[in-house]
């Protein structure tokens, strides 16, 4: 069962807003909000509803960034219990894609992060095995998984005594996708002694060692990664090495069925006149099928999982939400059930409503062009409306929930005392002349007490440019935006906490819960440009940056109060007299509030060191400066250049 551990004692707020949220569980409710604002202890709150309800969770969160910072909190508070970080295990990823303007095939291109896969696997058996479980997650979990039944079907079991010759063992482990390697012995692989044959499990935690003498297993030893601690055991669980199999007897059917399709397929192109499609699509087809035949496996299998799970064409993909509801016989009946909590929902369910129909659109071409098959259509992410289907019940938590969330919740619950007794942020409204005169005198201000500022901006060309000049003039700045890579970011917020930066310019990214606490300034320009950068929500999202701070303050330049801003404006201020209310019945002083500047916020960072992130971020900016010089943007191609160039100097 899950137990709460914390320095931290609940306050009278906290514990009001985690009973109520308890009492909709209870009830039975399918939708609830928790509109928390920065600085409650919304996560804290989160613990508590976990702590009482004992169900099985899944966090659903924006961004790496976001989930990496989640599940660290996660784990403090649950030390005893499984917490699992399951996001999209490419370091680098090129989707594969077909631009017909300019008859140009992108070849799907991926670097895959070991340590992230094993953090996979690893949750994915948790969730399979016990109730006490939390997975953080980001998009990917809504994205085809394998059916959960043939994964945990296809575990093997091997005992002290058993008869089985050697011979049968490594047949059976290379069905579940292990691949013999004697050398570079890592997880998902085995090797091969006189005696003996280590097993490395997927999840990276345990090393199976098999002695086998003549016809039997005469011993099992359990040994925890990489080689430490050993310990006779009398059975081994074998968990598959990868998430696509199909089971060995229907293998046979799933192949028939796809050159079926393939035949079907090719006639049709033929009577298209795409005589070079057809061709294309069949010797393409039937490699990955000899492969798939001979090894069980094959670049792109995900393609084919359709027949090989067997699903009914525009059926629902299996994802990490079905092995929430794949339980083994030893879980409790209760275990099917389980919590979705849908963090900064205000970002995360317009996310999860537009993936189908991007990997749709991409894949239309690739049919389109002989390049893949119709039926890869299946392999996807899921439709809203599945989404909703496959979870029980649902709390979304944001400071700024939509109005969709609204809508939906049959409760929202209110969090807006601050244990620390901040208050939001001091709000300024300015003239635009002369703004960035006066903008430097303000971070000028600021600087000189050892504080950070933000600056959001509409454009990224205008973030690097005011970055830039910032420069100039003699302040630390840098920016931060969409063409920055995943990796990068976290280290330069972490760089901003530290002093290597006092300013930081951005756009969007800048408005995404993060914690910032030695930030005491926002400064947004063009704030009275209605658009979905500056409306009520983004608005109050990009101040609330600010609201960790004892000297918090918002300049917004304008020429006018546009609804937006009025409107944000006048929530702010209800929130501010909330909180001074509180603070003057319970006689509590606002004190600042101080977190822990980790070395990394990313568990990626942890795992490949600056040069080798710097190389694949090369990579990937070559890929798309030679994309965009085919397709004339020229804008683009000089971005990209002077990024490239950046880069080379930081090396």
């Amino acid at each position: 069962m899950f137990q709460l551990i914390s320095p931290f004692k609940i306050t009278l707020a906290q514990k009001e807003a985690a009973e109520k949220l308890v009492s909709g569980v209870k009830k039975g409710y399918k939708h609830q909000t928790l509109l928390g604002v920065t600085g409650c202890g919304k996560t804290f709150v989160m613990a508590n509803v976990i702590n009482e309800v004992q169900l099985p969770i899944l966090v659903l969160s924006p961004n790496k960034t976001l989930a990496a910072q989640l599940y660290e909190e996660f784990k403090s508070f649950f030390p005893k219990n499984a917490v699992h970080y399951f996001v999209s295990y490419y370091d680098y990823y090129q989707p594969e894609a077909y631009i017909p303007q300019t008859d140009t095939y992108i070849k799907k291109d991926v670097k895959i992060n070991k340590e992230i896969d094993r953090l996979r696997h690893e949750a994915v058996q948790s969730v399979l095995s016990r109730n006490d479980v939390i997975i953080v997650a980001s998009v990917s979990a809504i994205y085809n998984l394998g059916s959960p039944k043939t994964y945990q079907k296809a575990k093997l079991q091997f005992k002290t005594g058993q008869k089985i010759r050697k011979r049968e063992i490594l047949k059976r482990l290379i069905g579940l996708q292990y691949e013999r390697n004697d050398y570079n012995f890592e997880p998902g692989k085995f090797r091969i002694r006189a005696d003996f044959i280590d097993v490395w499990q997927p999840s990276g935690k345990f090393i199976y060692r098999i002695k086998n003498i003549g016809e039997e297993i005469s011993e099992l030893i359990k040994i925890e990664a990489p080689f430490s601690k050993e310990s006779p055991v009398k059975s081994a669980e074998l968990w598959p090495a990868k998430f696509w199999l199909s089971e060995k007897e229907k293998l046979k059917i799933a192949l028939s069925n796809i050159r079926l399709e393939l035949q079907e397929r090719v006639i049709k192109l033929k009577s298209q006149k795409k005589f070079l499609e057809a061709e294309r699509l069949k010797k393409r087809t039937l490699y990955d099928l000899s492969l798939i035949q001979e090894v069980g496996w094959c670049h792109g299998i995900e393609n084919y999982s359709r027949h090989l799970e067997f699903r009914k064409p525009k059926k629902a993909p299996f994802t990490l939400l079905d092995y929430y509801s794949q339980h083994s016989d030893v879980i409790d009946k209760l275990a099917s059930h389980f919590i979705t909590f849908i963090d900064e929902s205000h970002i995360s369910v317009p996310q999860i409503k537009g993936m189908y129909e991007g990997d749709k659109a991409r894949k239309e071409v690739l049919i389109k062009h002989g390049f893949r098959l119709p039926s890869c259509l299946d392999n996807r992410p899921l439709k809203f409306n599945e989404f909703l289907k496959k979870t029980n019940q649902i709390i979304y938590t944001s400071a700024t929930p939509s109005l969709f969330e609204r809508k939906k919740s049959i409760q929202v619950v209110e969090q807006l005392i601050r244990p620390t007794g901040l208050l939001d942020p001091e709000i300024k409204i300015k003239p635009t002349q002369n703004q960035i005169e006066d903008v430097i005198r303000q971070i000028q201000k600021r600087t000189k007490k050892g504080e950070r500022v933000l600056v959001t901006t509409l454009t990224k060309r205008l973030a690097e440019a005011i970055a830039d000049y910032l420069v100039s003039q003699g302040i630390k700045a840098t920016f931060l935006h969409s063409e920055i890579k995943t990796l990068q970011r976290p280290r330069i917020l972490r760089d901003l906490r530290q002093g290597k930066y006092d300013v930081l310019v951005g756009i969007n990214l800048l408005r995404e819960g993060l914690d910032l606490p030695e930030v005491s300034l926002i400064i947004i320009l063009d704030a009275d440009k209605e658009s979905f950068l500056r409306d009520k929500t983004s608005l109050m999202q990009i101040m609330g940056r600010a609201s960790r701070h004892i000297n918090g303050q918002v300049v917004m330049y304008a020429d006018k109060i546009t609804g937006s801003m009025k409107k944000a404006i006048e929530e702010v201020k209800r929130r501010q007299d909330i909180q001074k209310r509180y603070n003057q019945k319970y006689h509590l002083v606002p004190s600042p509030i101080t977190t822990e500047i980790k070395e990394s916020l990313s568990p990626e960072e942890e795992i490949l060191p600056k040069s080798d992130l710097l190389k694949d971020y090369l990579k990937e900016l070559k890929n798309k400066l030679e994309l965009a010089q085919r397709n004339l943007q020229f804008e683009k191609v000089a971005l990209i250049k002077k990024e490239v160039q950046r880069i080379k100097a930081e090396k």
